[in-house]
């Protein structure tokens, strides 16, 4: 006689979740299971980081990524395994969420005494303006052969220095704020500015004249989340 083994183990539950908010997606990354008869992972999300999880999807990667988000909402994500008999682990323990914000690249902005009407830049409404408009967060002056991005009193602005990418820098921190309301615009930098509504926003030069000045940007669309970018795994470790 046969004896039929039947597998009702199922894998362990995924580890090393980590996410990267973009504009309008979210990616989610994790460590693969080792299990040998792995077939693939279910992703869930919700809107509360208790519970409530829908599956939005499977795949055979450590990896997802989810377009079917908004901007400025805040989502919270959980990952289980299932083997080749359907038997399917536990949630990842940690549900960890992120906000997807907008961002825009390649804006440019000309010096404020010259051409008032496009020296100014709202992140709100990823527009070019005034730089004197009530509006405004951020405008760019160039004064004595230097270059500077300027802000109002009821704003902030620091320089974090030279960065490979706009993402590199992922949460903005409690000080550090330029007193004079005022930055050295330097190519390569990404610049961090606490805008008057209580939002951050980042930007990289990309090219900066006597003229005129070109950068990358994102903008957290929730009142006072600091964070601009939630990973916390280098980009070498994706594999």
């Amino acid at each position: 006689s046969h004896t039929t083994f039947i597998d009702i183990t199922p894998p362990a539950a995924p580890r090393g979740v980590e996410i990267f908010a973009g504009g309008e997606l979210i990616e989610v990354f994790w460590i693969d299971n080792t299990e040998r008869d792995l077939a693939g992972y279910n992703v869930y999300v919700s809107l509360n980081p208790q519970g409530n999880f829908k599956l939005i999807g499977s795949t055979r990667t450590a990896q997802f990524v989810d377009q079917g988000v908004e901007n400025g909402r805040t989502y919270y994500y959980a990952v289980a395994a299932f083997d080749f008999d359907g038997n399917e682990s536990n949630l990842s323990i940690d549900a960890l969420g992120a906000t997807p914000r907008p961002e825009g690249r390649d804006v440019a902005l000309l010096d404020y005494r010259s051409n008032p009407n496009r020296s100014g830049y709202d992140f709100s409404t990823y527009s070019i303006g005034l730089y004197n408009d009530k509006y405004t967060d951020i405008f760019f002056e160039y004064s004595n052969s230097i270059p500077y991005m300027d802000v109002w009193d009821d704003s902030d602005i620091q320089d974090m220095g030279y960065t490979g990418s706009l993402d590199e820098i992922r949460v903005a921190p409690e000080s550090g704020w330029a007193p004079t309301k005022d930055v050295r615009l330097i190519t390569g930098h990404t610049y961090l500015v606490w805008t008057w509504d209580d939002h951050f926003a980042k930007f990289r030069v990309l090219s900066v004249l006597p003229q005129r000045v070109v950068f990358d940007w994102a903008y957290q669309l929730q009142e006072g989340n600091p964070f601009l970018k939630h990973n916390t795994r280098q980009l070498a470790e994706r594999g």
